[in-house]
């Protein structure tokens, strides 16, 4: 009780010093030369067409891979002739405004990247398929966290 009612004194005082409006107002700002993380949601990336460096299509983002720890490891692309492809997330750069994303790889490298269709799943986190798929996008696969949960 005596914590909820310091509580309540702390923020009443913020509000009738008129400090706690202005920092709500005012959203934080970046700081100068540091880089800015954007954040997505779910249902933002999902359908975005997925294009390579010439700027052709190549499909869309059909579903999304996380890891035990909760990390977004991968896309899977539904290309164009109707099979699935896997996209670390590093490998593309997003425009939400045109729910666009474009892979730095070329027309060549792509045709490179191994297919599978919804019955035919890879392993993910298998290392040879890991290194293969991150090394076709010009990328080196980050090490894997392992979240270790305990029982009670």
């Amino acid at each position: 009780m005596k914590c909820y009612t310091l509580r309540a004194a702390s923020a009443a005082f913020l509000l009738a010093a008129g400090t706690v409006p202005a920092l709500a107002a005012d959203p934080p700002r970046p700081i100068a030369g540091a880089a800015v993380n954007n954040t997505f949601r779910a249902k933002q990336v999902l359908g975005t067409k997925i294009l390579i460096q010439n700027n052709t299509a190549v499909g869309t983002v059909e579903d999304l891979v996380f890891d035990d720890a909760g990390n977004l490891e991968y896309m899977i692309v539904s290309t164009n002739d109707s099979k699935l492809i896997t996209v670390p997330w590093e490998a593309a750069k997003f425009d939400l405004e045109k729910k666009t994303a474009v892979l730095g790889i070329t027309a060549d490298a792509y045709k490179a990247i191994p297919t599978y269709t919804v019955t035919t799943y890879p392993q993910f986190y298998a290392p040879t398929y890991r290194t293969e798929i991150f090394r076709t996008y010009g990328l080196t696969p980050r090490e894997l966290r392992r979240l270790e949960r305990r029982l009670p």
